[in-house]
């Protein structure tokens, strides 16, 4: 639960539907943002280590949004997680809107880089966490989101054949899985994580329990990743 700045309710998750109900624009990717509604309020309500009067802080943990096509979820949980104002939530892709259709990190408070490009996040999560490492920042943890259609592009897989040997054990990933990718991978995608080194876990993507105790697994020397598996976006 978090109380706004600009008046005195409290948000919670059931709260989640509502706020993104007040985004009427016209959204191409409705099943994108609700299958990261999960993940995105399990994350900012109980792991992640950054609050609004902390977005310039060193010491802030990172999440990146790569799958930034279908935002509303991420804006609601900004929006109630005080980050962003309520009342901007209705102007959502409109033409003076700072809330795009893909999130831009100039605009957008709380947000780390602007996304939506897709295979573009895991690489940049690789070279943010490389870069703490090298100013001797070893508290902040740098967490990406990505679907797993996204992981048909191949700069996906140079990130995690490079993070797994690199140690970057402040990498987290998140994949959504709603089974839209276009290739089948081995083992899963788990199995693809592992074979380069990463620790892995899989579970049910709205469990909210299970996807705390995945985000908060140890895995000294090694960077780790959850797949969240969720409803076919199909179904």
């Amino acid at each position: 639960m978090t109380i706004t700045g600009e008046d005195t309710r409290t948000y919670g998750y059931t709260d989640l539907p509502a706020l993104m109900g007040l985004m009427t624009g016209d959204e191409k990717h409705g099943p994108a943002a609700t299958s990261t509604l999960d993940v995105l309020w399990v994350l900012y309500d109980r792991v992640l280590r950054v609050g609004p009067e902390r977005m310039d802080d060193p010491g802030r943990d990172r999440f990146l949004l790569s799958k930034g096509h279908g935002p509303m979820a991420y804006y609601a949980v900004l929006a109630a997680k005080g980050f962003l104002p309520v009342a901007w939530l209705p102007g959502f892709g409109s033409y003076d809107s700072p809330l795009g259709h893909h999130p831009d990190r100039v605009l957008v408070p709380g947000a780390e880089i602007g996304s939506g490009s897709l295979g573009h996040g895991l690489p940049i999560a690789v070279g943010t966490a490389l870069g703490l490492r090298a100013q001797g920042l070893h508290e902040p943890r740098v967490w990406t989101l990505v679907g797993d259609a996204e992981l048909d592009e191949g700069s996906n897989h140079e990130a995690i054949a490079f993070a797994g040997p690199a140690g970057l054990e402040a990498l987290h990933t998140v994949v959504v899985d709603n089974a839209s990718a276009s290739y089948a991978r081995p083992g899963g995608i788990a199995a693809r994580f592992e074979a380069a080194g990463w620790s892995a876990r899989t579970v049910d993507g709205r469990d909210h329990d299970a996807l705390y105790d995945a985000f908060t697994a140890p895995h000294p020397g090694r960077p780790h990743v959850v797949v969240a598996r969720v409803e076919p976006k199909n179904a």
